[in-house]
Formats: structure tokens, sequence, C-alpha cells
């Protein structure tokens, strides 16, 4: 499936800001217990943070906590048959649930010193580093569509949308920063 956002130039306020489209990644949602969850992160190859709001991910791969017993996977593309595989066999006794989430999903990044300020346009979240640190995570608003939320760097945020929210995500930041770029 073509990704939602595809031929979208990036957004760039000079030394300041950067919006860009990213490219199409594997994505599961994970639902089980403590014991499921450190299994699957064995077989997933990166470990499912059990501290609520946290996502743990090293070069390749992430683990998004997004609730007591759920977490947003994210994989390199192509990967979705070997990884649902690894997993399932690593969980053949333990209850779990494992949904291929790759097609629902596009994904950006808001980065550069001004990316707090941007996403304040249209999230209610106070997004301080001190409140909300490098490797938080969280599901939240984005003006009217649902997104998730994560500080992976210092000054970069990236955000999971549904696709169909995609584009209205996309042209939101767009419209925030020709706000903000002019004021």
């Amino acid at each position: 499936m073509a990704d939602a956002l595809e031929g979208r130039a990036p957004i760039v306020w000079p030394d300041r800001l950067r919006v860009a489209a990213l490219p199409p990644q594997a994505r599961f949602v994970f639902r089980g217990d403590a014991e499921a969850a450190a299994r699957a992160g064995d077989a997933f190859g990166a470990t499912l943070p059990m501290t609520p709001c946290r996502a743990a991910a090293d070069d390749a791969r992430a683990a998004l906590w997004l609730g007591p017993d759920e977490w947003l996977l994210l994989a390199p593309p192509g990967t979705e048959d070997g990884t649902a595989r690894d997993i399932a066999a690593a969980l053949a006794d333990l209850p779990h649930a494992l949904a291929c989430v790759s097609d629902r999903h596009a994904a950006l990044t808001v980065s550069g010193p001004r990316a707090e300020t941007l996403l304040a346009a249209g999230c209610a979240l106070d997004l301080d580093p001190r409140a909300f640190p490098q490797g938080m995570c969280t599901r939240s608003l984005l003006a009217k569509a649902e997104i998730v939320l994560w500080r992976h760097q210092p000054a970069s945020f990236r955000l999971e949308v549904r696709r169909s929210f995609a584009a209205y995500v996309w042209d939101f930041l767009a419209e925030a920063a020709r706000e903000h770029a002019s004021a």
C-alpha cells in the first residue's frame, strides 16, 4: 500500500523546525501480561518497557508502552511475517494478542528547537522536557486526530497517526508552522 504521506516535501523553518514524513515500517500492537511481554521482547529483539508511557528502542526496533498490557512495536519494513512468526512461537503457551497494523498507520517526525511549540498548537500535553522527557510516549490528540507521540530524541518527536488522518495532521502542522513563522 502506498504511504499516506508519500510525495510530501518536508516543512522546514530553517534552524528551528523540520516536519518530515517517515518511510513505511512494520508495526504491531501487542497485548499480554508481564510474562508474555518479557518473552515477546526476547522474540522481537527489543525489550517491551514495563514503565508507563516509556519506549525502548535500538537502531532498528522500538517498543512503546501504550497501556498496562499494550505496546506498539516498530520494526523494519518487510519483517512482518518473520516477526509475527517469532513472537507466536515464543508465546505458544501464553495468552496474548498480536495484530499487524503496518498499513493502518503513517508516521512523521517533528524536530528542532521549535518542535514543542509547533506541537503545542494542537496538543494539550506539557511537552517541556521536564514533563515529557526523551523516551516518553503516550496516546494523545493533535487537533482532532488521535496520535501516538514519542519523544525519541531531545528535540525530536515521532508521531504515529492513522492513515486516514495523516493528511489532516500534516496540513494542520503545515498551517501551524506558517502561523509561527510569521509571528
